[in-house]
């Protein structure tokens, strides 16, 4: 199941930090009473769900007497009207968190408003703005909901590229039917297989607030068939391992970046192969480094095996780039390497 964790105490924080809300809720729990099942892939598709307007990043500067300090929320909705909001002080994660203070609570939507509620204060979302007042009401500020874009969305393959998907055609893979309307699905292969390279390439969670854990738009993109970069919907989460930007098994990303379902994220990569003697034995690990969405979350990693349920064991063969069919809709456009020589 996706868990979410509570802090148990919050000592020698300013007002501003009772935003969101204090250390208790009326809310219920993400496992109480399972949701009716959403999953959409497009824009059209969620909004049917009206706590799809809700759901996502929020910043704004909030406090009272003592000053005010910037803050960055992230809404997760879990279906029908239940949400788990986190706050992130001086900022959101990649934009300003000081990786110390974060407030977890849960919260209920009615008539197209969310609200959270605690002993120390309370908070209201609606159209795209929280507004935070004290326990006596005084406000505390607000916070506007935004829409993060990742640098390299977009990015343009550079001089002599292997260009494996440019929304033309999924010729450059084993299954190119997975090709529908410019974007590919998940489910494919590569037919050109690599070594060491850099590549680049974007991808879409499906919204599915009813889901949990590795069954929440999950996938994942393998260097050479091998070592997984996890794909899944773990917006809001701590970041582990096995969550978006994880390397499966091996090691959690430094920062989770993951943005909310259904915008386009990216996954820059530099991977290194393992190397081998005559005699077929391993005498240096693969490494690697990720960026997503623009932030470093791995830096030059090393690779002591390959990842768990890899379709390719290590070996001294070039492998292709596979991205996963964990049986979730998952989209994928912009894909493209630099071979290194």
């Amino acid at each position: 199941m996706r868990t979410f964790v509570r802090p148990a105490a919050f000592f020698g924080w300013s007002l501003s930090a009772a935003l969101l809300l204090g250390l208790a809720t009326s809310a219920s729990s993400p496992a109480a009473d399972a949701p009716k099942s959403v999953v959409a892939i497009t824009i059209d598709e969620a909004k049917k769900d009206p706590d799809f307007a809700i759901q996502g990043e929020y910043e704004g500067d909030l406090g009272g007497q003592d000053g005010k300090q910037k803050w960055g929320l992230q809404v997760i909705a879990l279906g029908e009207g239940k949400f788990h909001a986190v706050a992130y002080s001086g900022g959101l994660p990649g934009a300003g968190w000081d990786k110390e203070k974060k407030v977890e609570v849960d919260g209920n939507a009615k008539d197209g408003v969310a609200t959270f509620s605690g002993e120390h204060g309370s908070a209201a979302i609606k159209n795209g703005v929280a507004v935070v007042t004290s326990p006596k009401g005084e406000p505390l500020g607000e916070m506007k909901k935004v829409e993060r874009k990742s640098p390299t969305l977009g990015k343009q393959p550079l001089a002599g590229a292997v260009v494996l998907f440019d929304g033309k055609s999924g010729d450059a893979f084993t299954d190119p039917k997975k090709f529908v309307d410019g974007l590919m699905s998940q489910g494919i292969t590569s037919k050109q297989k690599f070594q060491d390279f850099s590549l680049h390439m974007e991808f879409l969670l499906s919204y599915m607030p009813a889901a949990r854990g590795q069954g929440r738009a999950n996938s994942g993109c393998y260097m050479q068939g091998r070592y997984e970069v996890q794909i899944l919907d773990s917006f809001g989460l701590s970041g582990e391992h096995n969550e978006c930007g994880g390397i499966y098994t091996i090691s959690k990303p430094d920062t989770n970046m993951c943005l909310p379902p259904l915008q386009w994220q990216t996954y820059d990569v530099d991977y290194t192969a393992a190397k081998f003697d005559a005699a077929g034995k391993k005498t240096a690990n693969a490494r690697i480094t990720v960026l997503h969405n623009g932030v470093k979350i791995h830096n030059n990693l090393e690779l002591p095996k390959a990842t768990t349920a890899s379709p390719l064991q290590e070996g001294v063969e070039p492998g292709p780039i596979y991205l996963q069919d964990h049986g979730n809709p998952i989209r994928f456009r912009n894909i493209w390497l630099v071979e290194k020589k």
